[in-house]
């Protein structure tokens, strides 16, 4: 009789479980360094306070541009309104020296309007088209001198409405030309406090006889 062939011993567990040995798990840190990928073992979540904190900068900043804007619109309705003030008093007087000055400040004033509107273009803004009630009330002046008078206190307004606000303004550009506009407001205002002086009548002179 044949002998029976020995029979082949069962592989043990550890046999079994060797030719998967150093093969990791696919998404275990190993599996994913093995083929080059880095495991985030630590995830940075943003803070619920930042956001908020962006958030209110966002309020803030459309809440500065809304009140920017209000104040550009309410300069240039000023600047309208001066601009048709010095151009209807020029054509109301024969002095030459006053006419040149009218004629300057208008030119000034126009020239302003045009810087205000661009500004508040650049904030995608529609600008105002309406004149200052304040043109009203000092074409109602019919003195040409206590017109003038009123129109430099209109152009101090003017002045302190600026320096109040530029230092609230980031915009290098806006910035520099209202700092330009308000220059050339305190010289106007100086050109015609010595026009008015000039042209204010003066008393006998001190000694003369009566």
């Amino acid at each position: 009789m044949r002998p029976l062939p020995p029979m082949p011993h069962p592989s043990t567990p550890d046999d079994a479980a060797a030719p998967f040995a150093d093969t990791p798990f696919a998404d275990t840190p190993a599996a994913l360094r093995a083929r080059g990928l880095r495991f985030p073992e630590r995830v940075e979540v943003s803070s619920p306070v930042c956001y908020a904190d962006e958030l209110d900068a966002a309020y803030r900043d459309a809440g500065n541009r809304e009140e920017l804007l209000a104040a550009l619109n309410e300069l240039l309705e000023a600047e309208r309104a001066g601009a048709r003030i010095t151009l209807r008093s020029a054509a109301e007087t024969d002095d030459l020296a006053l006419q040149r000055l009218m004629t300057d400040i208008h030119r000034d004033e126009a020239r302003w309007c045009g810087v205000l509107i661009d500004a508040i273009q650049s904030l995608a803004a529609t600008p105002s088209t309406r004149t200052g009630a304040f043109y009203e009330r000092a074409m109602a002046v019919p003195e040409l001198g206590a017109r003038l008078a009123l129109l430099n206190r209109g152009q101090g307004w003017v002045v302190r409405k600026l320096q109040a606000l530029l230092p609230r303004i980031v915009d290098a550009h806006i910035h520099g030309e209202l700092t330009a506009m308000l220059v050339s407001h305190q010289q106007n205002i100086a050109r015609v406090d010595a026009q008015q002086v000039s042209q204010a009548p003066r008393g006998p002179q001190e000694g003369a006889s009566s």
